[in-house]
């Protein structure tokens, strides 16, 4: 199963939400089990957070609960300046970065040589910002009305009465700097706010929050989450702590942990699987930055953003949920029971745990009937990745992104074999060579290229990994000692298909087929296919019934007989020997070049005959080698269903001739030859059970003829 990775993501919603068009910056932590952490700005740039998506509070009111302080908050959020009275004005410190590109609305002067630095709606670039700092420009003059509407960094109190003039983040007014003015303030310190490359985003939420401390923010986040109940602090307190900072109840996962640090560029060891304050401050800092225009948002459908959940870990999550049913019911009966006399089978009931599983495999929507016509069939269904199923989409909710093919697929997800229908692009199948990573990330393989010469060396890169390199494709030409041929290459990187230079390249794709999947490569010149078509050929070539007599293709792609082999249709030998006995039902090979002694020097292969397979078809193996033969080790010794020397059959090769008869090849309709039906060409072997049941009734046995009684 596909899901979302755990881990942190940022997204916006593309101005969908609100009427005026605004993009709107979220958010969201989401652990591998455990509550949900939402961050959101709204439409008047306060950022909000939801937990488990209930009602949004002011995000200080989370930071108020994590302990911190308003001066905190503002000290973790913003810079802080202080403005030193000079005259009837103030000297700012001067910050180049600030003006690049800006035209000021008023000239700029400098408090130390009271000139003119730059004139009132001239242009500032930032060659030009850099030069006045390095010429020793530090200090700028401004006036009172300057600095109305800046925010105290701190609360201004007045050190003798203890009287607060002004509180952190209040709003610098001509009457509170009077006010300062007459205390003999003559340092204030703001925050470092401009409202172009910093927004006073942070400072509006505190500015709109009803609570101002931990005492009060904790019942505001019990009231959110349950709505009804009295909150008292310590169940709030609690309540809280458990839900993000109990390893019981929150696990991010090791998954988690290296996603997070990755994104938040931090260095948590992935035993961590809790979080912690400086993870919430660091999402928290990195929305802002974002909705200040620093940074890029994440692609859901990435596959560094998507993992593989594979049936250990699917039945683990299962488990847990038996154990944890266990775990109720040992708890009540032994209040219940008197502990000295109890013994341990009268406490412990296995019968929860056994029943999870067995419904896992019995009724999940991921446990399905393999899907058994032909070999190519079932190696198909063992390789499917579906987005569906428990914790994962639903086709309703599914939208045209998540369906679409990704430039990450490359390599790991074939972009030709889905279903057509609904379920289009939910369930996909694993490319030819990909392999899935101990974090359930997808990987691909690709050759090793140093300083422009191809090496034997080959390395599994996940998407993230891959993007920061520059890969070359597979029939890149190279030369005879293995050196790419020309100077530019056509490269993928970072999602985008470029020329680059030939010393750059750091990959080359393996072979031209690690981009589609095992049915998609059995196609012969798929390169010339439309995509539709194809997308049919491999969905159909499962279908196939195993014929009577198979016939391997006169034009293949040699995935034919890798295909036979591994899905398990024809028998391999396991050990090299000589061929000591062969019926129809077994053969017997005595292993010639065993050394170990205690190993047996005789190997049996018992052949399946005329088995009925999970779609009726037949299942029949038959030998291959004769008595005295010399076999090698992995050589293939038994053909199966559909398998003819160890390749894959799944049809006959026939004379085709595209041509009008009659209108009798209207549409879709063919005729075929009476030779066909005659030699059993398209003939095949179909094994169905019946069953009927004799009972022994009150008026005597039932009787199974074929007479009906009293008729003729």
């Amino acid at each position: 199963q596909m899901h979302r990775s755990p881990g942190v993501f940022f997204d916006h919603d593309k101005g969908k939400s609100h009427s005026s068009g605004k993009i709107l910056f979220a958010a969201r932590i989401i652990p591998y089990r455990g509550s949900w952490l939402d961050f959101e700005f709204d439409a008047k740039d306060i950022v909000y957070v939801r937990i488990d998506r209930r009602r949004k509070l002011p995000v200080s009111t989370l930071l108020y609960s994590l302990g911190m302080d308003t001066e905190d908050i503002f000290n973790t959020f913003y810079d802080r300046i202080v403005l030193k009275a000079e005259g009837d004005g103030w000297r700012k410190p001067f910050n180049p970065d600030r003006l690049k590109g800006s035209k000021p609305a008023k000239d700029i002067i400098d408090a130390d040589t009271g000139e003119v630095v730059i004139k009132m709606g001239t242009k500032v670039s930032p060659p030009k910002a850099k030069k006045l700092a390095r010429e020793g420009f530090k200090d700028m003059l401004v006036q009172d009305e300057d600095i109305y509407g800046a925010y105290f960094a701190e609360d201004i109190v007045n050190m003798e009465t203890g009287e607060i003039y002004a509180e952190a983040g209040d709003e610098i007014t001509e009457e509170n700097l009077a006010i300062l003015r007459e205390a003999g303030f003559d340092e204030i310190p703001v925050l470092d706010i401009d409202h172009v490359n910093i927004g006073a985003y942070i400072r509006n939420t505190v500015a709109i929050d009803k609570s101002t401390c931990k005492e009060e923010a904790l019942p505001e986040i019990y009231r959110a989450l349950r709505p009804g109940e009295p909150p008292t602090l310590e169940t709030a307190e609690a309540l809280f702590n458990s839900m993000f900072f109990d390893s019981e109840r929150y696990d991010l996962s090791a998954v988690g942990r290296v996603k997070m640090n990755m994104r938040m560029e931090m260095d948590v060891d992935p035993s961590q699987r809790t979080l912690r304050k400086e993870d919430i401050l660091a999402v928290v800092k990195t929305l802002v930055d974002l909705r200040d225009g620093r940074g890029e948002v994440d692609d859901i459908d990435h596959l560094g953003n998507r993992r593989v959940r594979s049936v250990g870990e699917l039945m683990e999550n299962q488990y847990r949920v038996g154990l944890l049913r266990m775990e109720r019911a040992i708890k009540e009966r032994m209040s219940s029971v008197e502990i000295d006399t109890v013994m341990p089978q009268d406490l412990i009931n296995a019968k929860p745990a056994a029943a999870a599983v067995r419904e896992f495999f019995g009724s999940s929507q991921l446990s399905q009937f393999m899907d058994q016509t032909n070999p190519l069939s079932e190696i198909t269904h063992k390789r499917r990745l579906s987005a569906l199923g428990p914790g994962g989409l639903t086709r309703e909710r599914a939208g045209f992104e998540v369906r679409d093919v990704h430039p990450t697929h490359y390599g790991r997800i074939c972009p030709i074999e889905t279903p057509e229908g609904p379920n289009i692009g939910l369930i996909n199948s694993l490319a030819t060579y990909a392999l899935v990573n101990k974090y359930g990330f997808i990987e691909s393989p690709y050759r090793r290229v140093k300083d422009g010469k191809v090496t034997d060396e080959v390395n599994y890169l996940s998407a993230t990994e891959e993007s920061k390199h520059y890969i070359a494709q597979a029939n890149a030409h190279l030369t005879d000692d293995g050196h790419l041929a020309h100077d530019m290459v056509i490269c993928r990187h970072a999602g985008e298909v470029l020329m680059a230079p030939s010393s750059k390249v750091d990959y080359i794709d393996v072979s031209p087929k690690q981009l589609v999947s095992v049915a998609a490569a059995l196609i012969p010149f798929l390169e010339n296919d439309d995509a539709n078509r194809a997308l049919m050929g491999s969905n159909m070539q499962r279908q196939a019934v195993p014929l009577v007599k198979a016939e391997a293709p006169f034009v293949g792609t040699g995935m034919e007989a890798v295909v036979a082999r591994d899905s398990g249709a024809a028998v391999a030998a396991r050990r090299a020997g000589v061929v000591d006995q062969v019926d129809a039902t077994r053969i017997v090979i005595r292993a010639t070049e065993e050394k170990d002694a205690s190993k047996s020097g005789v190997d049996i292969y018992n052949l399946l005959k005329f088995q009925r397979s999970n779609q009726s078809t037949s299942i029949n193996q038959r030998p291959l080698v004769r008595v005295g033969d010399y076999v090698k080790e992995g050589e293939i010794i038994a053909d199966g269903p559909s398998t003819e020397l160890g390749e894959l059959a799944l049809g006959r090769n026939c004379l085709v001739a595209f041509m009008p008869w009659n209108g009798y090849n209207f549409e879709d309709s063919i005729l075929i030859s009476e030779r066909i039906v005659r030699d059993d060409v398209f003939t095949s072997i179909h094994l169905e059970e019946f069953e009927v049941a004799a009972r022994d009734t009150k008026l005597g046995p039932e009787e199974i003829t074929r007479d009906i009684p009293n008729v003729g």
